[in-house]
């Protein structure tokens, strides 16, 4: 007897269905194979799923099965077949008379002892359903509360085998009561605090000027570089960053927890993600797990970023065709990772955020220390960091060391949960204004839409002609600082552009690219 069961699999960010077919012949030796592109863990679902019937109480036929992943040709990984192999060894053998499993989604990995454990990928599979208007989708326990994201689904939460048994056999299994669905509203939801970071920015001392620009970074979704000694609380300041984000909208929380589900790492205490990701990948990382890659591609850390932070520190530590990676993906939000199989596309909307020191022994201009380098050793380590990757960093700040009696005297700085909520609502008046245009921020404006939205007066025009002569500033970085003006309005609650926003604007430009 043949019988099919829907399932799933992730391709990049999206999941597909994948009808499993099980057939149990009547005729010819006892085997199991499984056909379809599976991988090993696939391919070891076999024993699993031996066990798990057997042990449930269900009889494991001592027959011909054949099952088949169609589409053939799609690659199968990971174990969240083992539910819908297993239920259609007892439909195809004639253990089980289910009333309508085509209108149902099976997904779950099987213990021995025939109890479900926890899958990855279970918020795609779930929008896959709702977009498919499949009815049902029925996945392990663990999984229940990332599914819950997802309306106008009838959730099954599976505990073990022999429960899902006595759900077709006998008696229904509730569907997730619909009341406790996570709401589709940001204003509901549990965001993380800045009080509950480990960082705060009321213990950096100094550095007025480099906090103030890592403000109107984070309201306007900028890139940053800040160059300096070390010591001088570059690294400090840039996780200290990650407290003075505006909150995710609902809509950026799916796309982050999309992001996280399909990589694995989501939190099992916090299925939905509410703060922004923060990303410091090592110098070391390779150009896969920068960008990622993989024969059957993941995301990598730019995608892992998606609408947080990416930290670079030890900036011109990286590899130069590592950091020539990142041109296509800060220009456009996503990235294309292409392989003999197929092509998928991973977003890729972050914040870059770099630190850098000026020179191999890092004093190069600095005040209270020689350097000990030689120029030439100066240039070949500043040229590490090529000149298009220097102009698609929006701002580019110069962080000198704290001087003596600033580090002894009492001080008092902003904390930033004040400075988050100038923030915050520089932010709500982008939302607002980007409204139905599928941006969030100032930093994702096009050439058409700073038209639109960045008017300039005749001082600001005038301004900005004598800083591309002067500055030598190249098409992009002429639209980037337009920009960062914009930010800087909205931080002051500014309508129009003025002239002052556009000369502090100019002054994050380097002079040396």
């Amino acid at each position: 007897m043949l019988a099919k069961i829907i399932s799933a699999a992730v391709v990049g960010l999206d999941a597909v269905p994948i009808t499993v077919e099980v057939d149990v012949a009547a005729q010819g030796l006892p085997s199991f194979t499984i056909v379809g592109l599976p991988d090993k863990a696939v391919e070891e679902s076999k024993e699993r799923v031996r066990a798990a019937l057997k042990n449930s109480g269900a009889d494991f036929p001592a027959k011909r099965i054949t099952v088949n992943l169609a589409p053939a040709d799609l690659p199968k990984e990971g174990p969240a077949y083992d539910l819908p192999i297993a239920l259609g060894i007892l439909i195809a053998s004639e253990q089980l008379t289910p009333r309508d499993p085509a209108d149902s989604v099976f997904l779950g990995e099987l213990s021995l002892d025939g109890s479900l454990r926890r899958i990855w990928g279970v918020l795609p599979y779930a929008l896959m359903s709702k977009e498919r208007k499949i009815k049902n989708i029925f996945i392990p326990e663990d999984n229940l509360a990332e599914a819950q994201a997802v309306d106008k689904l009838d959730i099954y939460p599976v505990k073990n085998l022999k429960r899902l048994f006595d759900h077709f056999a006998t008696s229904h299994l509730p569907p997730l009561n619909r009341k406790t669905i996570i709401p589709a509203t940001h204003k509901k939801l549990k965001f993380t605090n800045p009080q509950d970071f480990e960082y705060d920015f009321e213990n950096i001392r100094g550095q007025e000027n480099a906090k103030r620009a890592l403000e109107i970074a984070a309201a306007g979704g900028h890139n940053l570089l800040m160059k300096g000694p070390p010591g001088a609380g570059k690294t400090l300041m840039a996780r200290s960053f990650a407290t003075i984000l505006p909150r995710l909208t609902f809509e950026e929380s799916l796309e982050v927890t999309k992001i996280y589900s399909v990589a694995n790492l989501l939190n099992h205490d916090m299925p939905i993600i509410l703060t922004r990701p923060f990303r410091s990948p090592h110098h070391t990382t390779s150009h896969i797990g920068l960008i990622g890659g993989g024969n059957n591609p993941h995301p990598g850390e730019i995608s892992l970023a998606h609408r947080g932070v990416l930290f670079l520190d030890e900036f011109p530590e990286f590899p130069r065709h590592v950091l020539e990676a990142l041109r296509q993906p800060m220009e456009d939000g996503h990235i294309t990772v292409s392989r003999a199989a197929g092509s998928v596309k991973f977003p890729s909307r972050f914040t870059l955020v770099a630190a850098a020191n000026p020179c191999p022994c890092g004093f190069f201009g600095d005040e209270t220390r020689n350097c000990t380098c030689n120029p030439g050793m100066i240039t070949r380590y500043q040229k590490r960091i090529s000149g298009p990757i220097l102009d698609r960093i929006d701002m580019h700040i110069s962080v000198p060391m704290v001087r003596p009696e600033k580090l002894t005297k009492e001080f008092k700085s902003e904390s930033s949960a004040t400075i988050q909520k100038r923030v915050q609502k520089a932010r709500d008046i982008q939302l607002k204004r980007l409204k139905g245009l599928k941006i969030t921020s100032n930093a994702e404006m096009n050439n058409k839409q700073l038209k639109a939205f960045c008017n300039l007066d005749e001082a600001s025009i005038l301004l900005l002609k004598q800083a591309i002569s002067k500055l030598n500033l190249s098409a992009r970085a002429f639209h980037r600082v337009i920009k960062i003006a914009r930010t800087i309005a909205d931080l002051e609650g500014t309508t129009n552009i003025k002239s002052n926003h556009v000369a502090e604007s100019l002054q994050y430009r380097p002079t040396d690219i």
